[in-house]
């Protein structure tokens, strides 16, 4: 355990959001997700929901502001509009540790080889469908 660090955030979590660079890019997905078959680098945080572990990220990862896109979520299918209640929770998250970044839809096609690119891949065990969201690092200014 550490001070001021989320328990979530074990070792291995912990060793790769440090390794990763500026426009690296993470990606936390769902319980259903092939994340052993579509990670360079896969953390598994089984018995672990979605939204906790995006928080506990958020409160360490600082969010590229380089770009004007950085943070991604999956569709429900191929609409873009449609929120499922785990969106929701994503875009609440997110806006309570970047409350200037807009949460950002990504189709299928253009989401998976986003995922399979990402510098890591945390496996949850959300068993909500389309609970899938990635995030790109920024920088810690001096």
């Amino acid at each position: 355990m550490l001070k001021g660090i989320n328990p979530l955030l074990g070792p291995e979590l912990l060793a790769a959001l440090r390794a990763m660079g500026h426009g690296d890019e993470i990606a936390l997905v769902d319980g259903n997700y092939p994340g052993e078959e579509h990670a360079r680098r896969l953390v598994r945080l089984d018995g672990h929901r979605l939204i906790p572990v995006l928080d506990a990220i958020l409160s360490v990862l600082p969010i590229d502001d380089f770009v004007p896109e950085a943070i991604f979520r999956a569709t429900v299918k191929q609409d873009k509009q449609a929120l499922d209640p785990v969106h929701r929770e994503i875009i609440e998250c997110c806006g309570k540790h970047e409350p200037s970044r807009e949460v950002v839809p990504l189709l299928g096609a253009d989401f998976y080889p986003r995922v399979k690119a990402a510098h890591t891949v945390v496996q949850t065990s959300e068993p909500r469908l389309y609970g899938n969201v990635i995030l790109r690092k920024g920088v810690i200014y001096p």
